[in-house]
């Protein structure tokens, strides 16, 4: 092969691998903008922790639907929230397989999803159900799901719960049963999280 014919066969090659195919097509629907590993995000309120979130993983999603731009966060590996007094107690868990967040301009919301459980140390109180939603405007908590509702006082369950957003007033509005435990007056519930004072 003359030094010519080299020189051209080795042009052919790199012209072919430098051109673009046009038929991949990416579906931003389906395909993450962005991904992050260990994500945590701390809120504060005058420079005091309020509230701590992680999750191992979070998906970005950003696209256009009928001309209406859309975008959410989505955590796959598990979410983790903790809540706190302003006296910085520990005051909140939510412990979910999955959540979301949808920050499409206008519109934003959180749910959880996936063997949610709430847990509200203070008060001793325990929820489990299966999808959660937090109205952060009001701040507020809610399910149409069925709940399960434990404390040192006996067990509830039903269908739907509202709740202040650190649920400490959680309503089951559809309960069908319940079981009380008989205590002696003389017991009172510790708060063993907090027991050595604040956590934040």
């Amino acid at each position: 092969m003359t030094g010519m014919a080299v020189a051209f066969f080795a042009a052919a090659i790199l012209f072919c691998s430098c051109e673009r195919d046009e038929s991949v097509v990416i579906d931003f629907e389906q395909t993450p903008v962005q991904v992050v590993h260990g994500m945590s995000m701390l809120q504060t309120d005058k420079g005091e922790a309020t509230m701590r979130m992680h999750a191992p993983v979070m998906k970005r999603y950003s696209f256009t639907r009928d001309s209406v731009a859309q975008s959410y966060e989505l955590y796959t590996d598990g979410f983790f929230v903790d809540a706190y007094t302003e006296q910085g107690e520990l005051e909140t868990t939510i412990v979910s397989e999955k959540a979301k967040h949808v920050t499409t301009p206008g519109q934003e919301s959180w749910s959880a999803f996936g063997n949610v459980v709430i847990t509200n140390h203070i008060k001793g109180q325990r929820m489990e159900t299966d999808t959660i939603y937090w109205n952060r405007e009001e701040k507020q908590i809610y399910t149409d799901c069925y709940v399960r509702l434990t404390s040192d006082s006996g067990l509830m369950q039903g269908y739907g719960m509202t709740s202040d957003e650190r649920a400490a007033n959680a309503v089951i509005l559809h309960p069908f049963d319940w079981y009380a435990i008989d205590r002696d007056s003389t017991y009172t519930y510790v708060d063993t999280v907090n027991l050595m004072g604040p956590r934040r």
